[in-house]
């Protein structure tokens, strides 16, 4: 099947180059997966900014948060006790850490594709159970013009899912945590289904289970519940080895749309769409056979992480769907689609 994406031409539009560290001593290695939202009349991103120390020779050195503060571990590189075959996530002594720490970075732009700085505060960890940062942002702009953030919290505990709320973009109200490790991306529908917020959401099952796709709801934001297994992992399938929600799905008329991403065993991240009933969506109507798209381009193919699409956001102009996306866990790009075109394929 063809890649149905029209990417931007000046793709990337963000690399780490071009955001500042916010610390003298810390270098920016890679911009990730924006939420996206208009607001005062512009395109804003939410973007996901992963930072690390600058590195000294025969070392490894990488960030926490403890007690409200910054503080730099630092390893020998010929530790034995050291292991750091997976660059995203080096072991000490058992101990599990993150090469990065992660926070969240405000950016605007009066035409989608040249962004600037917010001038707004970053967003970081809070508490013990961000320690690590927080990361991958979907926002969902609600019908009482507020703006629900969710966003995977990390620290040494695991991966859970934080919640913040904001009209203002100045103050936020603090949820917490509202889904414990092992569990992440998570989208919040933008209106209410019989009187109740619903989420997707993915906990990780080790051993029995799989990384699938979730469905849950609540009534008021901070307690969450009736959990449905939505979409599962499709074996031989591109979808294969791992499945999680984009952004807010789409309400058309023929069901919720809803853009996912998976990937296979080889950790290659393609896009692909669910479609849901619009009155019950536990309900799968239908589903990609094919992705919608997937790491063509050298910026998608070639990165920290290479071989990676991954959405978190998306705006819609009546036909056209905007995603702004992470390619190769390195930088930000656009792409267009038609909603059409998607509803045709499934």
């Amino acid at each position: 099947m063809t890649d149905l994406a029209q990417r931007q031409r000046g793709n990337p539009l963000l690399t780490p180059n071009q955001v500042r560290p916010s610390r003298p001593d810390l270098v920016v290695e890679c911009l990730l997966n924006p939420g996206v939202f208009r607001f005062e009349n512009e395109i804003w991103l939410l973007v996901r900014v992963a930072e690390r120390p600058v590195q000294n020779t025969g070392r490894i050195s990488f960030p926490v948060i403890r007690d409200g503060e910054l503080e730099i571990i630092s390893f020998e590189h010929d530790d034995p006790l050291l292991n750091t075959e997976d660059p995203r996530e080096p072991r000490y002594d058992g101990e599990t850490y993150l090469s990065t720490l992660s926070h969240l970075r405000l950016l605007r732009s009066p035409d989608g594709v040249c962004f600037e700085d917010a001038d707004r505060p970053n967003l970081t960890g809070l508490g013990s159970l961000e320690d690590y940062g927080i990361e991958d942002c979907r926002v969902a702009s609600m019908e009482d013009g507020s703006y629900l953030l969710t966003y995977t919290a990390t620290s040494a505990n695991g991966y859970g899912v934080g919640l913040r709320r904001t009209r203002d973009w100045k103050s936020f109200e603090e949820f917490g945590m509202i889904l414990p490790p092992a569990n992440k991306d998570c989208a919040i529908f933008e209106s209410k289904i019989n009187g109740e917020y619903l989420c997707f959401h993915r906990p990780s099952g080790v051993g029995l289970g799989g990384h699938y796709l979730w469905l849950a709801s609540s009534p008021d934001l901070a307690h969450w519940g009736k959990h449905h297994c939505l979409a599962r992992t499709r074996p031989g399938m591109w979808d294969s080895g791992r499945i999680g929600a984009g952004a807010a799905p789409i309400r058309t008329d023929r069901g919720w749309l809803a853009v996912y991403h998976g990937a296979n065993e080889d950790n290659r991240y393609c896009l692909g769409a669910l479609l849901l009933d619009l009155e019950d969506p536990s309900k799968v109507v239908s589903r990609s056979e094919d992705p919608l798209m997937e790491p063509l381009e050298i910026y998608e193919r070639k990165g920290f992480f290479g071989n990676v699409v991954f959405t978190n956001g998306h705006l819609l102009d009546g036909d056209r769907l905007t995603l702004y996306y992470g390619a190769s866990d390195s930088v930000i790009c656009s792409a267009e689609l038609s909603v059409s075109e998607i509803l045709q394929t499934l």
